[in-house]
């Protein structure tokens, strides 16, 4: 029992995965721990093909450093398992103390003689689960800050333009972000394909919407209800009730292609435009964190609080990880 104790404390195996490497090497502790890494290797090579889309996220934050990472497994089991969790945040101590700035780094780093990518296999090998690091990001700012949300699943850091900014200030800037989920700091961030695939899904809207409008009042002035005519399937549906009749649908059909036809072709440009604008303005309003509503006070932007809050204060960069579905 001392010797499978011991090797329990180098290796963190289970309890029968330790008696049962012992009992192979006739007690030899070296040849039964590397018995248990083999395992971890079989084990994470077996898995390779899994999803690991469970698991544990951590933030911290130093000074001008902030990083959040997410250690990953199969099941939510494995996740709330004290010893994954304690490698979680072993590996983010580590991450913090070197100021990694990559995955690739982190993965390089060495504890107890295993570089990072070794526990990671180690751990494969005592959970049985696929395990590998999901997410690693990082910001470098004046003043940083980061959250944590209660189920370890979510987490967001931000990083501000100056210094001494409050710590509590920088939570709920945090937390805005974790609820909010912004794309990009401000517009000049969000990327140019991100504005494009915007503007295209607005325009086609707004054109959608002009034809619908078309159809609605050329229905009305035949005398026909437009909610009875909103699909082809509704149509069906309503002469089979009695609501309209067959030549009442065929007339309704007639006018709602001749009348989408001839809207469509002539939509005017400019109005489009301006109303697909506005709706990229909207986007822009929910989607940037400067300019998101503050959860705290809905009467001011994010911009504002900080600028009332520390004059000139602006947020530079955040990242956020989320194991849960947005």
């Amino acid at each position: 029992m001392a010797e499978i104790t011991k090797l329990r404390h180098l290796t963190s195996a289970g309890l029968m995965d330790c008696k049962k490497a012992l009992a192979e090497t006739n007690g030899d502790i070296e040849a039964a721990v590397e018995i248990l890494r083999k395992k971890g290797q079989a084990v994470a090579a077996k898995r390779e093909d899994r999803q690991a889309s469970e698991g544990c996220v951590i933030a911290k934050n130093e000074g001008s450093f902030a990083a959040v990472l997410a250690l990953n497994c199969e099941t939510d089991f494995v996740a709330k398992n004290a010893g994954f969790v304690a490698l979680a945040n072993k590996l983010m101590d580590l991450a913090m103390a070197n100021k990694v700035k990559t995955v690739e780094e982190l993965k390089a780093l060495t504890v107890d003689g295993l570089t990072v990518a070794d526990l990671i296999t180690e751990e494969s090998g005592k959970t049985g689960e696929k395990t590998e690091i999901g997410a690693y990001e990082v910001v470098e700012a004046p003043t940083t800050a980061a959250y944590n949300h209660f189920n370890n699943k979510l987490a967001a850091i931000v990083g501000f333009n100056l210094e001494n900014v409050d710590a509590q200030v920088g939570r709920e800037i945090c937390m805005q972000i974790a609820s909010m989920n912004p794309v990009a700091v401000s517009r000049e961030d969000v990327p140019q394909a991100t504005i494009d695939q915007e503007i295209a899904v607005a325009v086609e809207k707004t054109k959608q919407e002009q034809v619908r409008k078309a159809v609605e009042a050329a229905l009305k002035k035949a005398g026909l209800n437009p909610n009875h005519f909103d699909s082809e399937d509704h149509i069906e549906s309503n002469i089979s009730k009695g609501w309209i009749t067959e030549e009442e649908a065929a007339k309704g059909r007639e006018i709602m292609k001749a009348t989408a036809e001839a809207k469509a072709a002539n939509l005017p440009e400019a109005m489009i435009q301006n109303i697909a604008n506005g709706r990229l303005n909207k986007f822009f309003k929910e989607s940037c964190l400067m300019e998101q509503e503050y959860v705290q006070d809905s009467k001011l932007t994010v911009g504002q609080f900080l600028d009332q809050t520390q004059k000139g204060l602006v947020a530079v960069a955040f990242k956020r990880v989320n194991l849960n579905q947005d």
